[in-house]
């Protein structure tokens, strides 16, 4: 490790602020001597308790997380936020939106906010987030929320990064439980029916609750809770907040539910490692190029292609 990377690994010890944030910057951007880094930091992770909120777009996942930070740290918790923003067309970064939405928040010494891009990860998390989730941990920060983009269905790539994942809806927007069905579905930690003081609230908390019964298959499973806030007026937060730090401490003493999580982190890790090589082995040779050109002119099809060039792959390996 370089001095500079050292220099930060202090700072981030010694509770350095300014260290994390150039910490956070330097390891998204993957700059050089960057898995070093994460391996001196993973040492002293594993003591913050992280929360996932996702829902569709509209339903004040962001004025949700600014009323739930502020009610922690009125507790004495340190809240570090990671805001996924969606990654912008043109540079690829975050569009910041959440950062925008939580002035409350942004200005409190106990708080430190986060914005990334999903950088095209289909589940809205990209591996670099789980990253930052370590560092903030690492330094202190006893309570972690990741706010993702909020693009329905595919948002479950969260329920890996999460001790607790909170999904939002809201009433009014069409078939009450058309934002929640599916992968979304089966992630839920909460349910959290936001801006309660509109008409129709108590029909999605049936629905939520009906789909709630049909997917028990197990008397004895903890029953999912279903709280209703208006995150603008700030209520019903206290209850939430009281479920997500008393409920889910058992969690994270379970054995077996942090083994599924660090084994699919692992897995993660690997197929990126995997997928990085064999790009960079089948750009640098032309074949890529080559195989582009074949497919456009209709010689070949891709799937025939990606064939060969798996086993081609399996073979150096000797499989």
């Amino acid at each position: 490790m370089d001095k500079q990377w050292k220099e930060l690994l202090d700072g981030l010890k010694a509770g350095n602020i300014y260290a994390m944030a150039k910490i956070i910057t330097k390891i998204e951007n993957r700059d050089q001597g960057w898995l070093d880094m994460m391996k001196e930091i993973y040492p002293n992770t594993g003591q913050a308790k992280i929360f996932g909120i996702t829902g569709a777009p509209g339903t004040g996942k962001s004025t949700l997380t600014d009323r739930l930070t502020l009610d922690l740290v009125d507790q004495g918790y340190s809240v570090g936020i990671i805001a996924i923003d969606p990654s912008s067309p043109f540079s690829g970064g975050a569009l910041l939106g959440d950062r925008l939405r939580m002035r409350d928040v942004c200005e409190i010494e106990d708080v430190f906010v986060r914005s990334m891009a999903t950088r095209g990860a289909l589940g809205g998390l990209s591996l670099a987030a789980r990253d930052v989730i370590k560092i903030m941990d690492a330094f202190g920060k006893d309570i972690i929320i990741i706010e993702t983009v909020g693009v329905g269905q595919d948002e479950v790539d969260i329920v890996r990064a999460a001790d607790a994942v909170m999904v939002v809806c809201v009433p009014g927007m069409g078939d009450g439980i058309q934002a929640i069905k599916a992968g979304i579905m089966e992630i839920a930690d909460i349910f959290i029916v936001n801006k309660a003081d509109r008409e129709g609230v108590e029909q999605v908390v049936m629905d939520i609750e009906a789909m709630l019964s049909l997917s028990s298959a197990n008397e004895s499973q903890r029953k999912i809770p279903v709280i209703k806030t208006v995150a603008i007026k700030g209520e019903g937060i206290s209850d939430l907040a009281s479920i997500l730090v008393n409920d889910f401490d058992s969690r994270m003493k379970d054995d077996s539910w942090q083994k599924q999580r660090i084994r699919e982190e692992m897995l993660s890790l690997l197929e990126k490692e995997i997928s990085n090589y064999v790009r960079s082995r089948w750009s640098s040779t032309g074949d890529l190029d080559n195989a582009v050109t074949q497919v456009l002119k209709r010689e070949k099809n891709p799937y025939s292609i990606v064939q060969e060039q798996a086993a081609s792959f399996f073979e150096s390996l000797n499989v």
